[in-house]
């Protein structure tokens, strides 16, 4: 008989909760902290009300991985329940700490936990969960799904373009002069991540049609390598211009599925409300 494995993942993969049913996914839920108060991502606030909050805040909010204890009460919950092992896909170490919690508290829960820094969040992180699920079907080992899963992590990319640096300067990522010299300039960040899943400044343009055509560029140097069949155009609140600029990709990338997708609250608070960017999954 196989072994019973549970999929555990963090609420940066911000999945939809039909996929979460469907899969049985365990999602251990980031927070967003406004002044005292901390909400748990997804399960204390909507996504509305968290935008709402924003921009009526008089301090800016932060954001924080799930608790040690929370860590430790889920792979207690799953041993009881009889699971004989989890593999925990999480956002990438830079970004936060829950993958390096996670097996910790598996651990002292006494409880078998193969946890992969994704080096990456939103949608590659879903791709990844789907092709764990994939791999348990054909009854592979833990150790080759996880290889496996490894593999593609060297294959997603995440490149954005923040709404404004407003954000970016209220949580201390960029300074006051920067921001307001690209207030003044039009000035427009186009960021993605290197190998070690840190985001980093790619390119300084002006205007967002510019910063577009950096991303775009990105995802063709992607497809110079291997085949990208499905890319998703990631939103912080920006529905409508993500769903605008998949119809202009769709002209000129046919073969691509374009997925207007929305990012979570806690890339929110750092990249602020009306963010655009693209992300995928190389074959």
């Amino acid at each position: 008989m196989g072994k019973k494995v549970a999929w555990v993942t963090d609420t940066a993969a911000l999945l939809t909760e039909e996929f979460i049913r469907k899969h049985n996914i365990h999602v251990l839920a980031l927070n967003v902290v406004f002044e005292e108060s901390a909400f748990r991502e997804t399960i204390d606030m909507t996504h509305d009300e968290f935008y709402h909050k924003l921009r009526n805040s008089k301090e800016h909010p932060k954001t924080s991985q799930p608790t040690f204890g929370e860590h430790v009460a889920l792979y207690e919950r799953l041993k009881e329940e009889g699971y004989d092992y989890a593999i925990a896909i999480h956002t990438s170490e830079q970004l936060s700490g829950t993958v390096v919690s996670s097996p910790m508290a598996a651990e002292q829960a006494g409880f078998k936990n193969f946890a992969i820094d994704s080096k990456i969040g939103s949608y590659p992180m879903q791709v990844m969960l789907e092709k764990g699920l994939e791999l348990e079907k054909q009854g592979l080992e833990p150790e080759q799904i996880v290889q496996q899963i490894e593999a593609m992590c060297d294959k997603a990319d995440l490149t954005f373009i923040p709404a404004s640096l407003g954000q970016l300067h209220k949580s201390g990522r960029v300074s006051g002069t920067a921001m307001l010299l690209s207030n003044l300039l039009n000035i427009k960040l186009v960021i993605g991540f290197n190998k070690l899943g840190s985001p980093e400044v790619l390119q300084k343009v002006r205007a967002d049609k510019r910063a577009k055509k950096c991303a775009v560029e990105r995802l063709q140097e992607a497809i110079a390598k291997s085949p990208v069949t499905e890319v998703a155009v990631i939103n912080c609140n920006n529905e409508a211009g993500a769903v605008e600029w998949k119809e202009e990709l769709e002209v000129q990338f046919p073969t691509i599925n374009f997925i207007p997708t929305p990012l979570s609250a806690c890339v929110g608070v750092h990249a602020g409300e009306g963010t655009l960017g693209l992300t995928w999954v190389r074959q």
